[in-house]
């Protein structure tokens, strides 16, 4: 009888080992089926998701283009207001300066200063009175 549970014993560990190695190579040959799917598909598959990235990249380079090209005429827009805003300072200054000069002009006025126009009518009157003398002492 001992030799029949040692030989029972026996069969069931080769039955057990034998369940393990089919399920072992059933493991195995699972992988090497996915990984043979994967070898087929995944080239297709990696097409797709290329193409879809280039899609994606394509529709995100066009809104960057449109945000730039808004934001460009944005600039442009506001460079103009600068121009126009910095001509009015300027036509403000110029009137400033041409009042200040006025201003001025009347309190050196005032004051007995002559003017540049004052000056200049002079100098003419000075050189009209050098001609006439130059002439007087000619005709002894």
């Amino acid at each position: 009888m001992a030799k029949t549970i040692l030989k029972r014993t026996q069969d069931e560990a080769q039955g057990t080992l034998g369940e393990v190695r089919s399920y072992a190579r059933k493991i195995w040959l699972a992988g090497l089926g996915a990984y043979a799917r994967v070898g087929q598909e995944g080239s297709d598959y990696l097409k797709e998701l290329v193409k879809a990235g280039e899609g994606v990249e394509k529709r995100g380079k066009k809104t960057l283009d449109n945000k730039l090209d808004a934001a460009n005429d944005q600039l442009d827009e506001a460079g103009a207001e600068v121009s126009r805003v910095r001509g009015k300072v300027e036509v403000q200054l110029d009137k400033i300066e041409k009042a200040f000069d006025t201003r001025v002009a009347r309190g050196l006025n005032r004051l007995g200063i002559p003017s540049k126009h004052d000056v200049e009518a002079l100098s003419i009157k000075l050189d009209q009175l050098h001609e006439l003398l130059e002439r007087a002492a000619r005709k002894p």
